[in-house]
């Protein structure tokens, strides 16, 4: 125990105040985040729309966090990850307060779709912002680091969205917007005069006097086949927040409080292990290893979810759905920040982050889809055989990268 309790302690070594900082204002927007898992069950159950309405609005989610995602990027190539972030957290606000009094399917779809733009410019920016205040020797700590706690607040998020849901549904979006206000405040206050580290600044320089000519993420093919890989892991990945809640309301016919708490496990446990698994794995194996292996535990878990043996074996298939998301998430980040230059840093970013969004488009409608015309079994059986497929293309591009 006190070996392990050391081992937990240097997996937070090195870090800088300014990578904690960070962390924390992710920790208190992404607590608000109980509105995501329960959007498809808010639509079907309070506004009685189809499942193929509720893959198109989920689809419009999507489709808002591409546009966000490159916005971003652009923005923060141009005016700096400050503003971008702050400017974002800002604009949500009122959105989330009015989002309730939109119910038709046309209308909801519109302001989900001017939700995601407006909120999903955050994501570059602070991945910038991660990438520019680390130690360069612990930039996948950092990225791992800020990861924890976006799954902080995702653990805490669901399971108190689920009781908020147990008396309106409109409490949900309250809740984003009191924690999205919350995180400006923190880091309108902790950031507004805070400069790059000094270390950055002369990496910057060296990287200007060594480096090949910058090249631009959207010509750069190698990373394009990456990020494609990337969004065909978040098509099967991403039923986690769109067809799974679903499936354990209508088949397993969980409440919203045990939905809340089942999903609330997954953000627990990865605030548990990340950070230390991260440690473990980053000084022993590759990038290409890691991401391999993390992506076949993926497959693995929804295979095991085709399998419906009740409580325990959800959380069980929870459980190893978190270690592939652990051992796979944070080295896309750090691979899309080692590939750009200083000066393309937005747009790599950028990139990385609109292949998640990307996926957000297809999944829910391609997940509904099936899931209504031939069962969520063959659902689970199809993301499971998608995501081997994905494990094999990883291995493929990362060597040649």
């Amino acid at each position: 125990m006190k070996k392990l309790g050391q081992l937990y302690i240097d997996s937070y070594r090195g870090l800088s105040t300014e990578a904690w900082l960070l962390a924390l204002v992710m920790l208190i927007n992404r607590t608000g985040s109980m509105v995501i898992p329960f959007l498809s069950m808010y639509m079907a159950s309070e506004l009685h729309f189809s499942k193929a309405q509720v893959g198109i609005v989920l689809g419009c989610f999507g489709l808002g966090s591409v546009c966000g995602s490159w916005l971003g990027g652009w923005l923060t190539d141009r005016f700096g990850n400050f503003r971008v972030q702050a400017i974002s957290l800002l604009l949500t606000v009122p959105i989330f307060i009015i989002l309730p009094q939109f119910r038709t399917f046309e209308s909801l779809a519109g302001m989900i779709f001017l939700l995601t733009l407006i909120a999903d410019t955050f994501r570059p920016a602070n991945s910038v912002a991660v990438a520019r205040y680390a130690k360069p020797e612990n930039l996948t700590k950092a990225y791992s680091l800020n990861r924890m706690a976006v799954n902080l607040g995702f653990s805490v998020g669901p399971a108190l969205g689920g009781f908020l849901a147990m008396i309106s549904y409109s409490w949900i979006f309250y809740g984003n917007a009191i924690a999205a206000l919350s995180a400006a405040v923190v880091f309108l206050i902790f950031f507004r005069n805070r400069k790059p580290r000094s270390t950055i600044r002369t990496r910057r320089k060296q990287e200007k006097t060594f480096t090949k000519k910058d090249r631009n993420a959207y010509l750069d093919l190698p990373f394009i086949i990456f990020n494609i890989f990337c969004c065909l892991f978040s098509m099967a990945f991403f039923q986690l927040l769109s067809t799974v809640p679903l499936y354990y309301k209508e088949v397993i016919q969980l409440t919203e409080v045990q939905i809340g708490i089942l999903l609330g496990f997954n953000g627990f446990t990865i605030v548990l292990f990340e950070m230390l698994l991260v440690h473990g794995v980053e000084r022993r194996f590759s990038p290409r290893q890691v991401m391999i292996f993390g992506t076949a535990m993926a497959s693995a878990s929804y295979f095991m979810l085709s399998v419906p043996l009740g409580i325990a074996w959800l959380y069980c298939t929870m459980f190893i759905l978190c270690i592939g998301e652990m051992l796979t998430l944070p080295f896309t980040a750090t691979i899309s920040a080692s590939r750009a230059t200083v000066n393309t840093q937005g747009a790599y970013m950028g990139f990385n982050s609109l292949a998640f969004a990307a996926a957000n488009i297809f999944s829910p409608y391609l997940g509904t889809y099936v899931a209504e015309h031939f069962g969520y079994q063959t659902l689970w059986l199809g993301t499971a055989g998608l995501l081997i497929f994905t494990s094999i293309g990883f291995s493929w591009i990362l060597k040649k990268m």
